[in-house]
């Protein structure tokens, strides 16, 4: 496996292809700002504001980013565009790492399981997800078992079969309209006499308005912590990057309601608005752990704060 500096140059390359859109704007529009003039001004503050916004940023995060800048500008001048993009990866960086600062997941005890849970709405993509983080966790040689609760759908657990074959994952799965609950239960026991390192249940598409739905998430959650304590030890929230701002609403009264640990960002294909990322951590204080970029079972990348900014910023990666 790849270390920790290789992965960091790796996610940037395939990262700056996701991100493109993003990319373009910003670079190239302090790359102008910089050409403009040799002092940062409050004209340029504001088209940069304006930059962000557009980036998907999100209005609280922006202010609180323009808000350091004009307090940097009103004790010493803002020299040209370097200076600029340097003082606006401090603010990022700061952001994009803050929901993890402090923040300890429980591990599971030796020889149990270590469970995941993938909830969202429908046409986030979860069962993809599910899917690539088998086969991330594979490629790391970690024994994996996929957990098919989504039992309205008989197409979604025909899919996450055809992931677990190629993910090299095991799966356990029922009926369509079998017990999600009593799945869990199961699948939980089964992957902890088989000694499994990895459980990744994927849930059925929900609403937190749906009380009935949300109860029944409550009911898996607790079947898997009756077999290992304190799991599920991480709960994913799927997002999809393209609805952006759009989203976040939504997002935010989910997480309150299933004890959300991360966030998992799909569908950054090029297109999508890649400050989507940095609003999630000032908005919903939840950390980015992954992010799907494609389609292929390797479009799936661990995220690394200081990389991602520099695919948004950079022409290159800086040091790893």
């Amino acid at each position: 496996m790849a270390d920790v500096s290789e992965r960091k140059t790796g996610f940037f390359k395939q990262m700056r292809r996701a991100v493109t859109r993003t990319h373009e704007s910003l670079a190239g529009g302090i790359g102008g700002l910089a050409a403009l003039t040799r002092t940062v001004d409050e004209g340029a503050l504001e088209e940069l504001q304006a930059m962000l916004l557009t980036s998907d940023m999100g209005q609280q995060t922006v202010n609180r980013i323009l808000d350091a800048l004009h307090e940097r500008a009103k004790r010493e001048a803002i020299k040209g565009g370097a200076e600029l993009r340097a003082l606006l990866k401090e603010q990022l960086l700061a952001i994009l790492t803050a929901p993890s600062e402090g923040r300890t997941r429980p591990k599971p005890r030796p020889g149990d399981p270590f469970v995941t849970f993938l909830v969202g709405v429908n046409g986030t993509g979860k069962t993809t997800t599910s899917g690539k983080l088998a086969a991330w966790n594979r490629a790391r040689n970690r024994s994996v078992m996929l957990c098919a609760a989504d039992t309205y759908r008989a197409a979604a657990i025909e899919q996450l079969q055809d992931w677990a074959n190629r993910s090299g994952a095991e799966i356990f799965k029922t009926r369509k309209g079998g017990d999600a609950a009593a799945l869990v239960f199961d699948a939980v026991a089964y992957a902890r006499a088989r000694r499994f390192d990895e459980l990744i249940v994927d849930t059925a598409g929900r609403f937190h308005t749906k009380a009935g739905l949300m109860h029944e998430l409550d009911k898996m959650i607790r079947s898997a912590a009756k077999v290992v304590p304190k799991a599920p030890h991480e709960v994913l929230l799927v997002m999809d990057a393209t609805t952006g701002q759009n989203g976040m609403h939504q997002a935010r009264l989910f997480t309150k309601s299933a004890g959300v640990t991360g966030i998992v960002l799909t569908k950054l294909d090029g297109t999508a608005r890649g400050g989507i990322a940095v609003a999630i951590a000032q908005e919903l204080n939840l950390p980015v752990r992954f992010m799907g970029v494609g389609e292929q079972l390797d479009d799936f990348l661990e995220f690394f704060p200081e990389a991602f900014i520099d695919s948004l910023l950079e022409e290159e990666p800086a040091e790893v």
